[in-house]
Order: C-alpha cells, then structure tokens, then sequence
C-alpha cells in the first residue's frame, strides 16, 4: 500500500473514532438518542466529499466504502421502524440498490444520479413507514369491526 494511501486510511479511521466520541459524549450530556457510530461513519464521508469538491485529493476507495456502510445503516435503521404488516425483505430489496446508486453519483459527482436515487430511496422509506389504514386488509381489524358490528343492534 502507498504510503498516501496509508494515510487516508489511517485519517478516515480517526476522523471516524474521533466523530464517534464526539457524538457519544454530545448524546450522554444532551440524552438525545445518537449513534456514534453512524456519526463517525456519515460525518467521515461528508467532510470527506466535501474536501474533494474543494479540490483535495481523496481517496475514493474510501469514500465508496464509507458511503456504502451509511447505506446499509440507513437501511438497517428503516427496517426496525417499518410499519406491521408491511415486507422487511421488499424494502431492502429495493433500498440498498438505490442507496448504493445514490452513493456512486455522489462519489462519481453524477448529481442527478446522487439526487434522484436519495429522493427514490426517501419517498420509498416513506412508503414503507407509512402507517397503515385500520381495516385496510387487515384481517385482525376486519374481525373486530365485523364483531361490534354484530353487536350494534
């Protein structure tokens, strides 16, 4: 490995810890729910896209790599909030393919591509979130309507 490689490595990995203490300690002193990890992970590639939009030399090995775990964790996250009743496995099948379009635009600086797969993925994440309507095939609110219907008159 090129020893300026090495250091983008090496940069990436503390960026991430020191980001991750930071938003740990910021979490335990605000009790706000943070992940440190994702902190670290996701303030990692964007200071990172950030400095190779201004000009910096960057490693985009490292960078896919990062923005690829953000994709995954945000999918990972989505999928312990997704509405009962909807499908897990639908929802990553259609999520980690589009954030991962949405990760290479940004990385190949495609700005359509980045902006319409992250607007896909959002409006999908909505879908999937969306409470559902009660009775809306429903088979246990469909029994308890049909029930206190019966038990009207």
């Amino acid at each position: 490995m090129r020893s300026d490689a090495m250091t983008h490595l090496v940069l990436a990995l503390v960026s991430m810890l020191a980001l991750g203490l930071l938003a740990w300690v910021a979490g335990r002193v605000s009790r706000l729910p943070v992940c440190p990890v994702c902190v670290g992970v996701a303030g990692t590639w964007l200071w990172m896209l950030a400095a190779r939009l201004g000009g910096f030399a960057i490693d985009t090995v490292i960078l896919g790599i990062l923005l690829g775990a953000s994709v995954v964790g945000v999918a990972q996250w989505v999928e312990t909030r997704i509405t009962p009743g909807r499908l897990p496995l639908l929802w990553k099948a259609i999520a980690l393919p589009t954030g991962f379009a949405a990760a290479y635009g940004l990385v190949a600086e495609r700005w359509v591509l980045a902006i319409g797969a992250a607007a896909a993925l959002g409006f999908v994440a909505l879908v999937f979130l969306r409470p559902r309507r009660a009775g809306a095939g429903d088979p246990e609110a469909v029994a308890h309507l049909e029930e206190r219907m019966k038990q009207c008159c």
